[in-house]
């Protein structure tokens, strides 16, 4: 396979042509701004996992022009010699695994940061700019003398990095960072040197490149990364950013990383689940043809066969990794040994990595609840083998059977459906879904090679439980759809959206749908791809509010293009012959025509079976939605957590 033959960026060697993309790690640092012991483990796990080079992602060169405030969360930095250490810790660390280590070095946020960030201390920007999550917070514009400290402070962490071992540096030139926002019109309207014209735009950048190699040495490995298109309107288009990668390529890059999208098109450059697969291998190809140095393509590469097509048809040199990473620290070695069933796959729902991270949580991943943990939560056999019996087949039930059998424990599963999944099961049916499936695929079979007993078609009941005394039991039932008490509800043309993607039931040419949340949303866009005329009634004044930003932004322009309409502040009061009543929060009343009615509206938890065994076996845990119905991330980490304790 060409993605296991080595490459070189500049003068460095690489084992295969698999890099771990960079991203934002301020929840794995010590409070000042140093790599802690936990986020070296987190990048020599992807090492020992097999991948050639892990790159850090953001890491700051100066903390004063774009200050960080007090009781801020932390940045990683690279703008004092005391980082040396750390930084050598983790390159001697990632090298006894035949792997390399680059940094990451950017200017700052920009007109991209935090909303507390700006508020206390304001933010920069090449010209006076409304910030992106604040609009009503304007970025000050950068003096000629600021910028020339920066270019300084680039030359300066980039001699600290050198001498700390570290292999190459990564630039951090898009997604409307502060690199990206000199080089773009829309944000740049300076008449300076600085500014005008694209010369002028790259007048910074270049400046930069030139100080990196006077810090690290004219032959120190650099690599840059830019968004060849923001996909916004009045942001880079096409053409220009493929004549930044000329002239890129002139100033002594050696590598171009290739992305697309800024903070108004995140969907782009954080691809969730609704993105197809290699969504922006296009825009590495269309680069590869303008410039001679090695191209890395991006955008949910997780997927073997994928990956290696796009090298052997020339589109690109390296496949840069990054959830699919967080999902499965050895994608690389599974699939240089053919176990492709045995690789856990990222489901893009931006859960666990970048939604935790906003929260202020540590860095994780919504199916592997061992990234950015790998120490403490690591899997050690049991010190005694136990009975174990889990009942229900979802993700809950599924994850605490791998991993109780893992641990040595004797496992049996019952799930009285007749196929594993859960949930699951109805999620993973559009096709913008499909890599819930791949989850489903995942869990099933590590639970079949593992041993655990399966009994499909098994009901539980207390009595059952009794029977087979045994000394562990997960109570994994999941949650039932709710039905909301609308007059009308127990009409011929009402069903659940799970019901509909299930195929239980059928389905009209006009649908209006209850529910806005995601499963609401999600289902709606499924029936309006299948040229439905949908409307979602929505309670709210938002619908998705919980959804993480990039999610939403795609499902909504999703939604948008195919002509879904969307009623938010409206209730539905009744269903009746031929569509449903609606009230609307300001008192007007009207009615919609419908075929069919489906009901999104949440679940609740099964308790029953919980409550009756909680005093009749020695150890019962309640785990997923029978619980509290939420998310894949809840169930998963739920069964993770508990079965590791047993």
């Amino acid at each position: 396979m060409k993605l296991f033959k080595p490459g070189k960026i500049g003068k460095l060697y690489l084992k295969n042509r698999i890099i771990m993309a960079p991203m934002h790690v301020r929840s794995i640092l010590e409070p000042d701004g140093r790599l802690s012991q936990r986020g070296i483990d987190y990048f020599v796990a992807r090492a020992k996992g097999g991948s050639a080079m892990v790159t850090i992602g953001m890491v700051r060169v100066e903390r004063e022009i774009e200050k960080i405030p007090e009781l801020h969360w932390v940045e990683l930095m690279a703008d004092s010699r005391m980082y040396t250490m750390r930084f050598s810790e983790l390159a001697e660390a990632v090298h006894d695994y035949g792997a390399k280590v680059a940094i990451q070095l950017s200017a700052g946020w920009g007109r991209n940061a935090y909303k507390d960030v700006a508020r206390v201390v304001g933010a920069v920007a090449p010209s006076a700019t409304p910030c992106f999550r604040v609009p009503s917070v304007i970025a000050r514009e950068l003096t000629e003398a600021e910028i020339k400290r920066l270019v300084q402070a680039f030359q300066f962490s980039a001699e600290v990095l050198r001498s700390a071992g570290i292999d190459a540096i990564d630039l951090q030139g898009h997604d409307g960072y502060l690199l990206d926002m000199f080089t773009t019109t829309l944000w740049n309207k300076r008449n300076d040197r600085y500014g005008r014209d694209l010369e002028g735009r790259l007048s910074f950048p270049l400046e930069v490149i030139q100080a990196i190699k006077r810090g690290a040495g004219n032959d120190f490995p650099l690599t840059y990364r830019l968004a060849l298109t923001h996909y916004l309107e009045g942001g880079r288009e096409v053409e220009e950013g493929l004549e930044i990668c000329r002239r890129l390529e002139a100033a002594g890059v050696d590598a171009l990383g290739i992305d697309g999208g800024s903070y108004e098109a995140r969907y782009w450059a954080i691809p969730p689940t609704t993105q197809p697969p290699g969504c922006m291998v296009n825009l590495a190809e269309m680069a590869k043809k303008v410039v001679k140095i090695p191209i890395i393509t991006v955008g949910k590469l997780g997927y073997p066969e994928l990956a290696e097509k796009i090298l052997q048809e020339g589109k690109a040199d390296f496949i840069a990794l990054g959830r699919p990473l967080l999902a499965d620290p050895e994608w690389p070695n599974k699939v240089k040994e053919g176990r492709l069933e045995d690789i856990r796959p990222c489901i893009g729902d931006n859960e666990g990595c970048l939604g935790r991270a906003t929260e202020g949580k540590y860095l994780s991943c919504t199916v592997n609840p061992m990234t950015g943990v790998e120490r403490r939560l690591s899997l050690r056999p049991a010190e005694k083998k136990k009975s174990v019996i889990v009942v229900g087949g979802g993700p809950a039930g599924l994850e605490a059977c791998r991993v109780a059998a893992l641990r040595g424990h004797q496992v049996t599963l019952w799930e009285k459906a007749a196929v594993l999944g859960g949930n699951l099961i109805p999620a993973s049916v559009p096709n913008f879904k499909q890599d819930y499936k791949g989850l489903v695929d995942y869990l099933s079979t590590q639970v079949e090679k593992l041993g655990v007993n399966i009994e499909l078609g098994k009901e539980a009941k207390p009595r059952l439980i009794q029977e087979r005394k045994p000394e562990v039991v997960f109570i994994a039932t999941g949650g039932t759809a709710i039905i909301p008490a609308i007059p009308g509800v127990k009409r011929r043309n009402v069903a659940t959206a799970v019901d509909m993607l299930l195929g239980r039931t059928e389905v009209g040419e006009r649908v209006v749908m209850i529910g806005g949340g995601l499963v609401g949303s999600e289902a709606a866009l499924y029936l309006a791809q299948k040229g439905k005329k949908v409307t979602i009634i929505e309670i709210l004044s938002e619908v998705m509010q919980d959804v993480f930003m990039c999610n939403r932004q795609h499902l909504l322009k999703l939604l948008s293009d195919n002509d879904v309409k969307i009623l938010t502040d409206t209730r539905v009061t009744e269903i009746i012959e031929g569509g449903v009543i609606v009230d609307k929060k300001d008192g007007n009343r009207s009615n919609l025509e419908a075929d069919t009615i489906l009901l999104a509206v949440g679940l609740k938890p099964n308790k029953g079976l919980a409550e009756a065994v909680v005093d009749k076996v020695p150890e019962v845990h309640s785990i997923g939605d029978c619980v509290e119905p939420r998310r894949v991330i809840n169930a998963i980490w739920e069964g993770f957590r508990t079965a590791r304790l047993i």
